[in-house]
């Protein structure tokens, strides 16, 4: 589990009867504590008290919690709920470091895993999946993968600057997890070919491309998470999770 770094606790008085070297000394150590919380963004999250305290995402909860019996999950709901950054970038930082918080009752891998983080075009990864797993370009390490934890960011060619390939985390298990980011864009001969743990698809999937992540996932009983928001209403991907366009009175629970 990742925590943040307490600032020392140093009254005006004390610190003013410090010398010269030991004042610089202090304020030395204070901005290398700044730097080290910057790049752990996630212990942030999800506290056990204040006004963020996780009791009051009881719904992020229930979804975090049905990953220890559901294989597919989707979190369908309305923008700026917290769906891309508090649910699927959360819940995969925690499966690519093998980090989870005492409180967490949902799955766990206890060994390294290959993932795929994936969304509409290329741009859009970057903008938003890239960017909430990474941090901003030039400043990997300040978004919810831990920076301590990141051991390689490869950069994707082609004509979107500074969107990324892939990343390698080190994971608790002592190996090294590896997230791929992918496009719907790419078409589903992108997503075919090599087993996953773990697929996380931010915007809704074309029907093609859900279906092949099912198959990269089901010979390792991995996980195949989805967050957007049903702009297109109730297409064939959102009625694989609501029959005949209800939502289910046990929402926990695969569909078959």
């Amino acid at each position: 589990m990742i925590e943040l770094m307490a600032m020392p606790d140093v009254s005006p008085q004390a610190f003013a009867a410090l010398t010269r070297e030991e004042q610089e000394r202090a304020y030395a150590m204070v901005r290398e504590i700044s730097r080290r919380n910057k790049m752990r963004k996630i212990a942030t999250m999800y506290p056990d008290e204040g006004p963020l305290r996780r009791e009051l995402y009881p719904r992020h909860m229930e979804f975090f919690s049905a990953g220890s019996i559901c294989r597919q999950r989707l979190m369908l709901a309305a923008n700026r709920v917290g769906k891309t950054e508090g649910v699927g970038g959360y819940e995969m930082a925690l499966h690519l470091t093998g980090l989870y918080p005492d409180w967490w009752e949902g799955r766990r891998f206890v060994h390294t895993v290959r993932a795929w983080a994936c969304g509409d075009t290329t741009e859009s990864v970057r903008e938003i999946v890239q960017k909430k797993l990474l941090g901003e370009p030039g400043q990997e390490g300040t978004g919810l993968i831990p920076g301590e934890m990141i051991v390689r960011v490869v950069r994707r060619g082609g004509a979107v600057a500074d969107a990324v390939d892939a990343v390698h985390v080190r994971h608790a298990s002592g190996g090294v997890s590896i997230c791929k980011f992918k496009s719907y864009d790419q078409k589903r001969r992108a997503f075919q070919g090599t087993e996953q743990d773990i697929i996380w698809l931010d915007e809704e999937p074309p029907m093609d491309v859900y279906a092949e992540c099912l198959m990269r996932t089901m010979t390792t009983d991995g996980l195949v998470l989805l967050t957007f928001t049903p702009l297109m209403g109730l297409t064939d991907v959102v009625l694989q999770f609501m029959p005949d366009g209800k939502v289910p009175e046990d929402p926990a629970q695969e569909v078959s």
